[in-house]
């Protein structure tokens, strides 16, 4: 298939590559910052020419670049986080122009291994009160956002699965936690691709659940199977509905 990446920084360069191993045709790559990539914006010939579009960007070009893929009627597999703010209207960008558009704060597979496991953790103490949850976090020091996009979906995957935990709590804290809270913390520092962390402690053990990233390319693969999964389909879509059909296919 012929694809356009949008964001050519160390994502970008990771999807090109994985895209170069399953034979797939790059059309552009495309970054803000001139010279980086093969132009600042996709011309209407390189849009023409895109079955499928892989984001990895930033958050105040999302809008922007949703409204280039609305009226070229191109899907769009989108990983950039931190625009929980613009949903809604990207989402009826995509719903009027009836493409397809996948968004994720985490692609990699192993990752979502880990949330399965999670939601289950969580599921299973319910009916255990010795034991509490907690998570933490660790990213490299270039890492814009925090907490994660991926500790904050396991944080959900937590509330939705424990229903004693009603609230997530991100800032640094001067008091007692409550026993509602879930508290997620996070670390920066280094070079490392991402660590996450889900505790479920009690007076007598912890166990660890920890899924840690050895380098970009597993997110970029799992991005690039998006890519290839979306074709034919539409709307706004989660990245639980391709790793729903991924998992499947394992039964």
């Amino acid at each position: 298939m012929n694809v356009l990446i949008m964001g050519y920084g160390k994502m970008g360069h990771e999807v090109e590559g994985v895209l170069r191993e399953r034979g797939h045709s790059i059309v552009a790559r495309i970054d803000e910052k001139p010279g980086l990539g093969d132009g600042t914006v996709p011309t209407e010939k390189q849009l023409a020419e895109t079955e499928v579009v892989i984001e990895f960007s930033h958050p105040q070009a999302v809008v922007s670049n949703a409204k280039l893929y609305a009226k070229a009627r191109i899907p769009a597999v989108v990983g950039t986080t931190g625009w929980k703010a613009s949903e809604e209207e990207v989402k009826r960008l995509v719903l009027d122009s009836g493409i397809a558009y996948l968004r994720a704060s985490n692609f990699s597979i192993g990752a979502h291994l880990f949330f399965a496991l999670v939601e289950e953790a969580a599921r299973l103490i319910q009916s255990l009160p010795q034991y509490d949850i907690l998570l933490y976090e660790i990213h490299h020091n270039q890492k814009k956002d925090s907490p994660s996009g991926t500790a904050l979906t396991a944080a959900d995957r937590i509330l939705r699965s424990l229903p004693r935990k009603k609230r997530i709590v991100t800032e640094k804290l001067d008091r007692q936690i409550e026993p509602d809270e879930l508290h997620v913390a996070s670390i920066r520092g280094g070079a490392v691709p991402g660590v996450h962390t889900v505790l479920l402690d009690s007076e007598a053990d912890t166990i660890e659940i920890t899924h840690s990233a050895r380098s970009r390319k597993g997110f970029a693969i799992g991005a690039v199977l998006a890519a290839e999964w979306i074709r034919g389909k539409t709307g706004f879509l989660g990245v639980e509905d391709f790793i729903k059909d991924l998992f499947l296919k394992g039964r």
